[in-house]
């Protein structure tokens, strides 16, 4: 049964999630009916584990209680603008901060509230600048980008189409034009300084 609150590369939520593996959290942004009424409440976007030390999120979207979202895969995630979390994801959260600081030269000092409000001012952009355009053959395997007004997850060889329930081959054998990009340009860095993202399997059709 297609859970609530999917996500889609752009950050937007959808009504559903077909194929989730792992949960999202942005804060409160549901009323008493369970309906969406915001797109964040904090600037910090993290991703969790769907299960861990057996807490109890049923039933969802409960009264005052952060609004659970849904993510396809860690590139789907990292794309809408989403870092692991530093409790339930501890060692991906301590990876991803070392590869993002090392990617982007900030200083060792740089605090995850720094980072976040780094994200946050990307997330919110307006994406016209030349760090979100890049080559195809500049880009790490893992990065989501716009091609054809369509979000694809580049796997280092082709792009491969995005759908809410897993990757589809297409006719885009080889792009030869930059592309806008999806992932925020300081999350692509970190990919590119080493930081290991989970993808969907239909997307491994090729060895990363």
């Amino acid at each position: 049964m297609p859970l609530p609150n999917g996500v889609d590369p752009y950050g937007t939520i959808l009504p559903t999630c077909m194929a989730a593996a792992w949960l999202g959290n942005r804060g409160v942004l549901h009323d008493r009916q369970q309906k969406i009424v915001r797109q964040w409440s904090t600037k910090s976007w993290i991703t969790c584990q769907l299960s861990y030390k057996g807490w109890n999120r049923k039933p969802l979207m409960n009264p005052d209680r952060y609004t659970e979202l849904f993510f396809l895969d860690e590139a789907t995630a990292l794309s809408a603008g989403h870092r692991p979390c530093g409790m339930c994801r501890r060692p991906q959260f301590a990876a991803f901060k070392s590869a993002w600081l090392r990617g982007n030269a900030f200083p060792l000092t740089t605090s995850t509230a720094d980072i976040d409000r780094k994200l946050h001012d990307e997330r919110t952009s307006c994406r016209s600048s030349a760090d979100w355009r890049r080559h195809p053959s500049t880009l790490p395997p893992g990065v989501i980008a716009e091609v054809a007004g369509i979000p694809h997850l580049w796997n280092g060889m082709t792009f491969l189409r995005w759908t809410p329930a897993g990757y589809a081959s297409t006719d885009l054998i080889y792009v030869s034009n930059v592309v806008q990009l999806c992932t925020p340009p300081s999350i692509v860095k970190a990919i590119e300084a080493g930081y290991p993202i989970q993808v969907h399997p239909t997307a491994l059709t090729t060895t990363w």
